[in-house]
């Protein structure tokens, strides 16, 4: 190294390279989980314009729908720990593949009944596989002392985003649904022996002694996740759907909805990771949610594909950082025993947004159509910035002086 000059001149890029690849390896399993689900949901939501039209249901029915399939995600934040006692060291693989039955079996459903249990079960099994990676992705913080979350939730977005454009292709190409979801599952197959979890006995009982945690604390960071799922699951399940439909986009055009939400995602939390280090967190939670409801307010107004794909863009890059900041905030502000236990509700009350978003995208959309819909989700992003991320902040104030008061 030396006689090729690097080991001077590229010494800062040297060390932050090495750095990656170690925070990489240490959080291997949960990123073979995320890198997992993003592709689930990226095949869903770029072929949503058509499995939609082949089940045949409005506006209003397809986001009932998909809040009755989405019921398997909220499910799946109390049935994590049983899948985990069930299945030890592959629960997380049991989890991906019933991800992967529920979306083969969305895309060759033609019936409301039929697509509903196939997202109940796809739902589930993305949820179980979501919430261990979030407890790995724990474990390997307490295990390293440094912060992962958004390096993994950034490569989650990278997943999205290359599975998006992927099928934008396919679809451009003529293959159906089923087919699609069939070439998803052998990529989910590839990643099987990454997702093998450790087993931590200890950490699972831990995980569920609460008694003491300050709860109103840590609901209110869930809300906060909450807002920030719902940004991100509305603008992915929607987006396909809002440019061929509103705007006259084609399938590859409209897979570039979700594909630019995720590049931005992507963008924002491998920025925050490498450079984010020592900004203070509410303040850059509170810039994103006015980025995020900009963005989507500005997807919701474009008069053209161009325009679109900005606000997806500005609106990936906003909410990208806003969940995996409060989660970590959360687990900040509680004492080392409340710390799993407080990350697993704020991230059920955050996994509400899968209720949420179908709900008022899908009605908003039936009464006042899809760009009003895209206002909606901007309006709640900018009362996150102005009205819930300040008193939120009083009450970590609160909490730290009283931790470091009593010691």
């Amino acid at each position: 190294m030396r006689s090729l000059g690097l080991d001077h001149g590229s010494g800062p890029c040297h060390r932050l390279v090495m750095r990656i690849l170690s925070d990489l390896f240490a959080s291997r399993r949960a990123l073979a989980g995320f890198v997992v689900v993003g592709f689930g949901w990226a095949a869903f939501s770029a072929q949503m314009p058509v499995i939609k039209a082949q089940v045949g249901v409005g506006d209003g029915a397809w986001g009932t729908l998909i809040l009755i399939g989405s019921t398997g995600a909220l499910m799946a934040m109390w049935l994590a720990p049983l899948f985990y006692r069930l299945f030890g060291r592959w629960a997380m693989i049991a989890g991906a593949a019933c991800m992967v039955a529920g979306f083969v079996l969305a895309g060759a459903a033609h019936t409301p009944i039929a697509i509903g249990i196939a997202l109940f079960f796809a739902a589930g099994g993305s949820g179980i596989a979501d919430v261990l990676a979030n407890a790995e992705v724990s474990e390997a913080e307490a295990d390293t002392g440094r912060s992962l979350m958004n390096l993994n939730h950034g490569l989650f977005s990278v997943a999205y985003a290359v599975a998006a454009i992927g099928v934008g292709i396919a679809r451009e190409g003529g293959f159906g649904p089923v087919a699609v979801f069939a070439a998803m599952g052998l990529a989910v197959a590839v990643l099987f022996p990454w997702m093998v979890l450790p087993m931590r006995t200890q950490a699972e009982e831990d995980a569920q002694d609460a008694t003491g945690m300050p709860r109103a604390l840590v609901w209110v960071g869930g809300l906060v996740v909450l807002a920030a799922f719902l940004g991100e699951a509305a603008s992915e399940g929607w987006s396909a759907l809002h440019v061929e439909r509103t705007l006259g986009g084609g399938p590859a055009e409209g897979a570039m909805g979700p594909a630019l939400l995720a590049i931005g995602m992507a963008v924002g939390r491998l920025g925050g990771h490498v450079f984010g280090a020592g900004w203070p967190p509410l303040r850059v939670m509170m810039l994103a949610s006015c980025i995020a409801g900009f963005g989507l307010a500005l997807a919701g107004m474009a008069p053209g594909l161009s325009t679109a794909y900005l606000g997806f863009l500005l609106g990936g890059l906003g909410v990208s950082v806003v969940g995996p900041l409060a989660l970590g905030l959360v687990g900040q502000a509680v004492r080392p025993k409340y710390r799993l236990a407080a990350i697993s509700q704020a991230a059920a009350l955050g996994y509400a947004a899968f209720f949420l978003g179908p709900v008022i995208m899908g009605f908003v959309a039936e009464g006042f159509g899809l760009r009003v819909s895209f206002y909606v989700i901007a309006g709640i992003m900018f009362a996150v910035a102005a009205i819930l991320l300040p008193a939120w902040n009083r009450m970590l104030t609160t909490r730290t002086r009283s931790m470091s008061s009593s010691g």
